[in-house]
């Protein structure tokens, strides 16, 4: 490569590696930074988070989620490679072998820089008939775009959702409102395994509430198909389940086995190890973003997948921001989702009680409840509060809460606590907004503040 220009490649169009791209051409023009990127898909820098309210019917086009086309990413002076997939990287070479998906010609790339941001895969479990017409997975628009094609041309109204994380919750929603009667097969003991169970009981009985049949405990086996070979139904061990239609929603893992092959270093999770500065560990001239990596948990210690499109999007910046010559980083993360399901809110940040077991924390755990407004103001609506603080210390550790509207987003409230390692003492003088329209005289969050404080003095006394 010339010495007065270099060549970054970078592995994946989406958010990270979009982001990373449009920072560093913010930094450096044409003519000292030439930016290629590989994307294999049909579509560049969407919300994958959008898709169950396009599916649903609350986003109304498929390019509503787009923020930024292919063309758009040109006009900016990055070469942009769609339905181009990356085949390897040879990291002592400094090359990317790439196939064009339409004309199958395959060439290598050399680089001077390189960013992986190769994303996610949905998990698909080996069941049989998991590959049947009517079974799909929903990770990218063209997902998306499959799922309503068969939404569409489908007779029934039965739905069956296989899992009951964010997708699965998510996915349960947009099929209500299309009119479907859903069931939702779920391994745990309660829907939203990133909440405790206690948590997670009030979601599984809003859920039944809204017309949700769902089957707790329950392993699929296998998935059904008629005579036709499409679905026809979902099979556990104790019961089957018709469906026209199947979603999977059992999660994702980091899609590395480009970097495994490569030699780049994972986690325990199978994620991409970097430094606070988004660099692969042990390369000085690669980095990764995205939901291909392993970030560090502040409240832990440890390193954790959490595939969202916050992470990926600040990950992009700090990257974009370190190839073009400037410096930044990304500290880790607090554990904060928020989701809902219909008019229920499901919101969390820090740590359950089984990851405060799982880090020798000793703690104290407290629930309250409340109302999104003043009791007396039209629309109040209940919220349930669940909040975590070590003991002795009163530090605040994590915060679950589930409630109508006007409960998720009070999580902000403590994820910045818990960044700043605030005590649940200290929250109780938090200066939060009030008025009857938007709180309580004591917002629901400084309620539970106020409930651990006297639980931290009860422990110790």
């Amino acid at each position: 490569m010339s010495s007065t220009r270099e060549r970054l490649v970078i592995i994946g169009g989406d958010a990270a590696g979009m982001s990373a791209a449009s920072q560093a051409r913010r930094l450096k023009g044409p003519d000292e930074l030439e930016i290629v990127a590989f994307e294999r898909g049909g579509f560049t820098s969407y919300s994958a988070c959008g898709i169950p309210y396009w599916v649903g019917g609350s986003v109304g086009d498929r390019d509503d989620l787009v923020a930024r086309t292919p063309e758009e990413h040109r006009e900016r002076a990055i070469d942009l490679r769609m339905r181009t997939e990356a085949r390897r990287i040879d990291v002592e070479g400094r090359r990317v072998l790439a196939r064009d998906l339409e004309s199958g010609e395959e060439y290598w790339t050399a680089y001077d820089k390189l960013v992986v941001a190769t994303g996610a895969r949905p998990l698909r479990p080996p069941l049989p008939g998991v590959d049947a017409p009517g079974v799909h997975g929903v990770q990218t628009l063209g997902d998306g775009q499959a799922l309503i094609d068969t939404l569409t041309r489908t007779e029934g109204r039965r739905a069956v959702v296989i899992g009951a994380g964010y997708i699965g919750v998510e996915m349960a929603e947009a099929l209500i409102q299309r009119g479907y009667d859903v069931t939702v097969v779920n391994r745990g003991k309660e829907p939203m395994s990133t909440l405790d169970p206690d948590m997670g009981r009030l979601v599984h009985a809003a859920m039944t509430g809204m017309g949700i049949e769902m089957v707790n405990d329950a392993e699929v086996t296998k998935i059904l198909t008629g005579e036709d070979g499409r679905v026809a139904a979902v099979a556990t061990a104790d019961a089957e389940y018709p469906a026209d239609v199947v979603i999977l929603g059992v999660g994702v893992r980091p899609e590395t086995e480009l970097a495994r092959a490569a030699g780049l270093p994972l986690g325990e999770h199978g994620g991409l190890l970097t430094d606070l500065a988004m660099r692969v560990r042990g390369h000085e001239d690669i980095w990764a973003g995205g939901d291909c990596v392993e970030v560090l948990d502040l409240m832990s210690g440890r390193e954790r997948h959490i595939a969202l499109g916050t992470h990926a999007n600040k990950h992009g910046q700090v990257i974009g921001s370190n190839v073009g010559g400037g410096y930044a980083t990304f500290p880790g993360v607090v554990g904060t989702a928020v989701s809902k399901v219909c008019d229920l809110e499901i919101a969390r940040t820090g740590l359950r009680e089984k990851d405060a077991l799982a880090a020798g924390l000793r703690f104290v755990a407290v629930t309250i409840e409340s109302t999104s407004r003043a009791g007396y103001y039209p629309g109040a609506a209940l919220m349930t509060v669940k909040m975590l603080a070590e003991r002795r210390t009163g530090r605040l550790l994590g915060v679950q809460i589930v409630g109508r509207e006007g409960a998720g987003k009070r999580v902000d409230v403590a994820a910045v606590a818990l960044t700043a390692g605030m005590t649940v003492e200290q929250m109780t003088a938090l200066d939060l907004g009030y008025a009857p329209p938007f709180s309580p005289v004591w917002d629901p969050i400084l309620v539970a503040a106020r409930k651990a404080v006297a639980a931290v003095r009860a422990d110790t006394a």
